[in-house]
């Protein structure tokens, strides 16, 4: 039947006139608006891509499922970063180009189609809305994936997205939440999707030393360099999903841990039935990430130090920019994770503050984006320099 055509309007064109005004404003425009990293791509993950480029998986085909290098790595960093043993879940393993692509292939993948529903937050990330459109299916939005009441007794529900870390709110959904989720869907014979890109960056809690207990907290000043962050639940967490990755599919990404959004370096991991499946359609298709890339998706995971330095840059910008946001008017808080302040628009629409915004140079996401036209999300994707002008400027008014 081919792609389905899409109405979710995801289009950041959408915004160009309020940049325009804000490179108007004294001191140019400070744009916090897309979450396209912005600081280095480490070292060992640059020398990895570099001693790769004339390797084996480069003058020739790689593996679709990713080679042994890749694949170890992958199974060390959800036993070291996520405490799961993917083993024994009987789960497997495939590396995309991106998240985005994964999750906008997911419903289609699945085979999903006209009369099929998949459940989603009803404020979230654009692109799984637009994926179950390109599929032909229904998306069934909800306040709450986690209260399954929603959902659950819902005709024709193959698939629920989960977002933990959520991506625009920052809000991260406990185990037993993430646990409901995974009973229910398996009641109804549906894939519990979780996007878990940001699991990495969680604020709610401290960090975890190398022998997995509990280590001090990050000072807002960003110090600490070599331990690791506390990541937040997993769906393949023992407890969660009752040891078994059976109908449930992880997806994670290295473009905001490694800053690899254009190594284009994701994953997904869960139920080996369905990965196999999947595998087997992006090998005809060519989704396959080339070797090199590759290589350097291994380094990355195995790095520790730059990971922990980006995860303390993320967390000192938030802390700066949510209290100069509070001086300005929003009511601003500390997510529980990911790198985004989500406010309510002081004049109650989004598109209405965007303006005010420009006036100091100053562009946001418009709310409208996720779901939530009264709303606001600012991302700390940009530099210190960057974040510190924002602050400046809304400090001075």
């Amino acid at each position: 039947m081919g792609f389905a055509a899409y109405s979710t309007q995801y289009d950041w064109e959408r915004i160009a006139s309020y940049k325009k005004k804000a490179c108007r404003a004294e001191g140019g425009m400070v744009d916090l608006s897309i979450g396209s990293p912005v600081d280095p791509v480490p070292d060992v993950v640059r020398e990895a891509l570099a001693a790769h480029a004339d390797g084996t998986d480069a003058h020739g085909y790689p593996a679709t499922k990713g080679g042994r290098m890749l694949r170890e790595a992958i199974t060390r960093w959800f036993e070291n970063k996520r405490q799961v043993d993917l083993a024994a879940l009987h789960a497997d393993v495939v590396p995309t180009m991106g998240s985005k692509e994964a999750v906008a292939l997911m419903a289609s993948l699945l085979h999903l189609g006209p009369g099929d529903v998949v459940v989603q937050p009803a404020v979230s990330y654009p692109t799984y809305e637009i994926g179950t459109q390109l599929a032909g299916a229904k998306a069934l939005k909800v306040p709450d994936v986690s209260d399954v009441r929603s959902w659950v007794g819902v005709s024709g529900v193959k698939a629920v997205w989960v977002n933990s870390p959520c991506n625009p709110t920052g809000e991260v959904l406990s185990p037993d939440r993430l646990a409901a989720v995974v009973q229910a869907a398996r009641s109804i014979g549906a894939v519990v999707l979780s996007d878990e890109c940001y699991a990495l960056l969680n604020w709610a809690g401290g960090v975890r030393g190398r022998d997995g207990g509990d280590a001090p907290a990050v000072n807002e000043a960003g110090g600490l360099g070599m331990e690791l962050p506390a990541p937040s639940p997993s769906m393949l967490d023992l407890e969660v999903c009752s040891g078994s990755a059976e109908g449930v599919l992880v997806l994670y990404s290295l473009s905001k841990q490694s800053n690899m959004a254009g190594y284009r370096t994701a994953l997904v991991a869960g139920d080996m039935g369905l990965v196999e499946e999947q595998t087997a359609y992006r090998r005809q298709i060519g989704q396959i990430i080339p070797g090199p890339v590759q290589a350097a998706m291994a380094a990355a995971l195995d790095d520790e130090a730059s990971v922990s330095e980006q995860h303390n840059r993320y967390r000192a910008r938030l802390v700066r920019l949510v209290e100069a946001l509070r001086e300005y008017g929003y009511d601003a808080r500390m997510p529980q994770g990911g790198l985004y302040v989500w406010v309510k628009a002081i004049d109650g629409d989004c598109w209405s503050d965007m303006e005010r915004l420009a006036d100091i140079g100053i562009v946001p996401s418009p709310g409208e984006f996720y779901g939530a036209p009264d709303r606001l999300r600012f991302s700390v994707t940009a530099t210190d320099d960057s974040i510190d002008a924002a602050v400046d400027r809304l400090r001075s008014r």
